[in-house]
């Protein structure tokens, strides 16, 4: 008994220690990242400025300064960006971006993935929906991306949705499926709530509505 609750104990206090530490370790890479960042940038600057190494080796020293700058440097973007004059850059940019032969096949990608994502209108990542894979009685947690359009919405016959299917505990990677709109369910959590359920591997169980939210037949049309 006194094996157990030690073990108890241990399990309890790891419980609130990782999650702490996770985070910590998350936080400290993404500091340490932009401040690389920023430093390389500077040390390029070197070659058309002389003497800005020096200037990097001083602010090297100060943490978190790089998440600083590399956040101004992205709003100031921003707003440069949001005028008639920005925009002209703006495509003039994405004109030399796209004459570079490698480089235009990256650039342009992320840039459409980044557009779709990001852009308040679309429907990427908009709804949490339930599907049956990888075979029909097996139900796993999706999201809307979308519609099949262009060559291949000319192949199918039906109404048809796309939905990305996340890996766990990692959903970063995961599978991108065409399926029929009729099988799928619209789910009313959120999709903070699915992320949650997805990488706890169903642990953490995302509100009251998670009790109804698993029906064997389509219940609400998207």
């Amino acid at each position: 008994m006194k094996q157990r609750s030690l073990k108890q104990y241990f399990i309890t206090g790891l419980l609130v220690w990782l999650p702490m530490g996770i985070t910590v370790w998350v936080l400290t890479w993404l500091v340490g990242l932009l401040d690389g960042i920023f430093l390389a940038v500077l040390l390029a600057a070197d070659t058309l400025i002389p003497g800005m190494h020096k200037v990097a080796e001083a602010l090297r020293g100060v943490p978190g300064l790089g998440v600083i700058l590399v956040a101004l440097v992205i709003f100031a973007t921003g707003v440069f960006v949001a005028n008639m004059f920005g925009q002209w850059w703006l495509r003039q940019w994405d004109g030399l971006m796209n004459r570079i032969p490698v480089v235009r096949t990256i650039y342009t990608s992320v840039k459409q993935v980044a557009d779709t994502l990001f852009s308040g209108s679309g429907n990427a990542f908009s709804k949490a929906l339930l599907v049956q894979y990888p075979r029909q009685g097996v139900w796993t947690i999706a999201f809307l991306t979308g519609t099949p359009g262009g060559e291949v919405a000319k192949h199918l016959n039906q109404a048809m949705v796309s939905v990305y299917v996340p890996t766990t505990p990692n959903p970063t990677s995961g599978f991108f499926l065409m399926m029929p709109k009729a099988d799928v369910v619209e789910l009313d959590m959120s999709v903070d709530d699915a992320l949650k359920y997805i990488i706890s591997m169903g642990v953490v169980v995302p509100g009251p509505q998670a009790l109804t939210a698993a029906p064997v037949t389509p219940s609400k049309p998207l």
